[in-house]
């Protein structure tokens, strides 16, 4: 999938979701051309909390084409609504003042 169709179904699956989940995600979604690796595991987006950026989703185009090559539109669909879901549900979980995802996340990658 070309960049110019990531970010076109990023938007789409955006503009599908309750206004209340982006609140405070003052920094928005942005898509990124590279790929991102911490070691071995490659990274598809992250939560970030800037002071000067503010709060935003960034997500690795470039980590997505080499995991997903020649996948099916629906497959890259697919991933992408799942990394997107993921990323804002620990900007939400930020709001309320808990982790319980990062802590999933780091038994799982240990």
């Amino acid at each position: 999938m070309k960049i110019s169709l990531f970010r076109k179904s990023v938007d789409r699956i955006l503009e599908k979701l309750p206004p209340v989940l982006l609140r405070e995600l003052n920094g928005g979604v942005s898509v990124f051309p590279e790929k991102k690796r911490e070691g071995d595991c490659l990274i598809m987006g992250e939560y970030i909390e800037d002071p000067g950026l503010g709060n935003l989703v960034a997500l690795y185009w470039g980590s997505f084409a080499e995991a997903l090559g020649g996948a099916s539109p629906e497959e890259w669909e697919e991933e992408i609504e799942e990394t997107v879901l993921h990323e804002l549900r620990h900007h939400v979980e930020s709001l309320a003042g808990v982790d319980y995802l990062g802590e999933e996340d780091e038994r799982e990658f240990r």
